[in-house]
């Protein structure tokens, strides 16, 4: 090829290339987390964070709220601590603006909000500079939230009708304070500081000589919003000597001001039955969120580990007994997952609940009934107590009533058809794939003739997330939850034992639940007369209530 054909040639690539549009970069979103409390993420924070590609996050975002971020996403922590290693700002700066450049959404999940002391604008202008397009979605403030949850208003009618912001912790690198200390002493009725303890002592010195009363009510308050929250209180001139009694250390805000004086006739965070208390839940992912959020409701912190997964199960077994549903006599279903699962091979056929006919439905407990009726089914027959055993012990009468006398179950038949010939009831079960078998063959041998259909895989875990295997090895976690015996086996195989569980109270949902703890060399502390989720809650308040939060 001649010198001319391969410029010519490289100025084709080049000007094909050209053509092509190029990369669009991605949209770093400045989100505001709140001060601690998952419940106060916005719900605009919430929904980017459960879209986000990469989410880049401070050390006081709670594992709560990092458990809402899409699962695929590359999760990335900078956060800052005082006393230890923390992540420079311009690193910061650079993850971000590298990731917005590979095209991705960044969600910047800050504590409390971005533009309080969060260095949001830094960030926000770092961005701009770069051309990458940024979004700031403001947050709960812990400069009025950690107050709130202390029982402490910023303003309160005939106390204080204004409040100032202050931090606590400004840039060593300025030559000099900016704060107006002999304007801020008188400035509003109520002073905020954040991130303050270490200077606390100045602080309070500072406001006395310019002013403010040392009678004047206030309070330090560490970790607020969170289940460790805790709190010392007093005044001006005694506050910092209440800190070292206490032990209050960062992260914490000091407030004074009247209303300061006022936690103790409004408190409420730390008065509700769990508070202080950290529970771990093993539920799947699909159930756990109704026990964490109770958990939470009540004051405690929820960690969340699904010991196990729900995966579908082979649609081809469910798809062959949805097309001949109507002639069973009886469907069994034992979970809400199980509803789940059939229903949904239920729609891919546009059938619905007319597709069962005559025939009649157990479900295992109030959960799977709700389930259930949701979906525009009631349950003919819900044992008294919710475990296997009882729907055996409720429907073996009835086959075999129906086995001898000929009569055709639930479906009915006619006085000739019943003495010709003795009926055998069908039975559908509908349940997790490693269900237990004594269900099936005690259908059996009173009579019927039993089709067990997996409606769904009960996968277990294989590896327990950091953030909970340390709570357990340092003695913050109170408690563990089992709802299931797989829920027992996938947490102590993923552990690889019960070792790290010998100082942490057990509380299991029933009988069943209990007894694979005990055969795993677990000890029960808790479990729950009523065999329900509502009844394990029940029953963990009663034993923090009696017991005192001690392990037995």
């Amino acid at each position: 090829m001649t010198a001319e054909g391969t410029t010519a040639r490289a100025a084709t690539t080049t000007q094909k290339r050209s053509d092509l549009p190029p990369m669009k970069v991605g949209t770093v979103y400045l989100v505001g987390a709140g001060p601690g409390d998952p419940g106060l993420l916005t719900v605009r924070g919430a929904d980017l964070l459960a879209r986000a590609e990469v989410v880049v996050y401070d050390r006081l975002v709670a594992p709560e709220t990092l458990m809402r971020a899409n699962p695929l996403a590359e999760i990335v922590y900078v956060g800052k601590d005082p006393s230890g290693d923390s992540a420079a700002q311009d690193e910061i700066n650079r993850v971000l603006f590298e990731q917005a450049a590979q095209g991705r959404m960044v969600v910047r999940l800050k504590g409390g909000d971005p533009f309080v002391f969060g260095r949001g604008g830094e960030e926000a202008l770092y961005l701009r500079e770069r051309g990458i397009p940024f979004e700031v979605v403001p947050g709960v403030t812990s400069a009025i939230a950690v107050p709130a949850y202390a029982g402490i208003p910023v303003t309160h009618r005939g106390l204080a009708s204004s409040f100032s912001v202050i931090t606590g912790h400004e840039d060593p690198s300025k030559p000099e304070s900016a704060i107006s200390w002999a304007h801020l002493a008188r400035a509003t009725d109520t002073l905020v500081f954040l991130m303050g303890v270490k200077t606390l002592p100045d602080t309070v010195s500072k406001l006395v000589a310019n002013g403010r009363p040392a009678t004047t009510p206030a309070a330090v308050i560490s970790w607020g919003t969170w289940p460790r929250q805790r709190m010392a209180k007093g005044t001006l001139e005694n506050i910092a000597d209440r800190v070292k009694q206490a032990g209050v250390t960062h992260p914490a805000i000091f407030i004074t001001g009247p209303t300061a004086g006022l936690s103790g006739d409004l408190a409420w965070f730390t008065e509700r039955p769990l508070f202080g208390k950290t529970i771990l839940v093993t539920r799947a992912t699909e159930q756990a969120g109704s026990l964490a959020g109770a958990i939470r409701d009540l004051g405690g912190q929820a960690l969340s580990f699904p010991a196990i997964s729900i995966e579908p199960a082979d649609p081809g077994p469910l798809r062959e007994v949805a097309a001949r549903l109507a002639s069973f006599d009886w469907a069994v279903f034992t979970s809400p997952n199980g509803v789940s699962a059939f229903w949904r091979v239920l729609t891919d056929l546009h059938r619905d609940a007319r597709a069962f006919g005559a025939t009649k439905i157990v479900a295992i407990g109030p959960g799977t009934a709700a389930a259930l009726e949701e979906r525009g089914i009631r349950a003919d027959l819900v044992p008294p107590t919710y475990r296997t055993q009882a729907v055996a012990e409720v429907m073996v009468p009835l086959i075999k009533e129906a086995a001898a006398t000929g009569t055709a179950g639930v479906r009915g038949a006619t006085a000739e058809a019943n003495t010709a010939a003795p009926h055998r009831p069908k039975v559908l079960l509908l349940r997790a794939d490693i269900a237990a078998k004594e269900l099936p063959a005690a259908l059996l041998a009173a009579g019927a003739t039993v089709e067990d259909v997996p409606a769904y895989r009960t996968a277990k875990a294989t590896q327990v997330p950091p953030e909970v295997v340390e709570a357990l090895r340092a003695g913050q976690m109170d408690m563990v939850t089992f709802t299931s015996s797989s829920t027992v086996e996938g947490l102590l195989g993923a552990l690889g034992g019960p070792v790290l569980l010998d100082k942490v109270a057990v509380a299991a949902i029933g009988p069943v639940t209990a007894e694979t703890c005990r055969a795993h060399g677990l000890t029960v502390d808790v479990e729950a007369p009523e065999h329900t989720v509502p009844g394990l809650l029940a029953a963990i308040q009663t034993y923090f209530t009696h017991q005192g939060g001690g392990h037995s």
